[in-house]
């Protein structure tokens, strides 16, 4: 039993264990939702973790992205959290792609087989694409909707798309997937709490709505989204042990 498994090999047995770590799961977006998925994921022991994140560290993720502190300010999301996971995993195989996902980038992203992908993106076109290729291409996913603005991780679940209701995002979400006729159940991890709204100018000099007025976030709720992502990956993983 390997030390650091043994808590999980109780849970789920050794047959589990070596499927995990078999298993190639794809984290895209590796901030505040990712960053946690991640870690969980290489935590429980899952054998090849691919990252795809183009952006770096900014002092404004230090409140909720795990692998952001002050030495790591500036740098690579998915090279920090690559060798955040090495200091704890040395039978892993962390792959990063510095890279914001767009459908150009398919062919190099999916040049390999993929267990998982956990969909921690926060732009919607880009959401969409990889909704809809999951979906033709049957990849087993879960796609975070809005965590910002929010208080209470009690208030997440798992749910469909369809069924989601008091999210902003899950209402573009849904409007666009009509829009654009893509089919099939769109697993997702959402909350029922009602978003605070927030209008208080940060920068009165941003190019984008995002940029002169962020959204608020804790700790709490991106971390506990990144969480329930991570424990969908792995619970499909084990299910496939025949």
């Amino acid at each position: 039993m390997d030390i650091y498994l043994e808590r999980m090999e109780l849970l789920i047995g050794k047959e589990g264990i070596t499927r995990l770590k078999e298993a190639c799961v794809m984290v895209i977006g590796v901030g505040g939702v990712g960053s946690y998925a991640a870690e969980a994921l290489a935590r429980s022991g899952i054998g090849t973790l691919i990252l795809v994140d183009h952006d770096t560290i900014a002092p404004s993720n230090l409140n909720r992205q795990i692998h952001a502190d002050f030495a790591t300010i500036g740098q690579s999301k998915t090279a920090v959290m690559k060798k955040r996971i090495y200091t704890y995993r040395n039978d892993i195989q962390v792959i990063c792609h510095d890279e914001f996902y767009c459908a150009q980038k398919q062919s190099l992203l999916f040049s390999e087989p993929v267990d998982f992908i956990v969909d921690a993106i926060d732009t919607v076109s880009a959401k969409l694409e990889l909704i809809q290729y999951c979906l033709e291409h049957e990849i087993a996913f879960i796609s975070s909707m809005g965590m910002a603005n929010r208080w209470d991780p009690s208030q997440l679940q798992v749910s469909e798309l369809m069924k989601t209701k008091d999210d902003p995002l899950a209402k573009v979400m849904r409007q666009q997937v009509r829009k654009r006729g893509i089919k099939g159940k769109i697993p997702v991890v959402c909350s029922r709490e009602l978003p605070y709204v927030q209008r208080t100018v940060v920068d009165a000099d941003g190019l984008t709505r995002k940029q002169k007025m962020p959204p608020a976030s804790t700790p709490f709720v991106p971390s506990a989204a990144g969480l329930l992502c991570a424990s969908q990956a792995v619970k499909h993983i084990l299910s496939k042990i025949e």
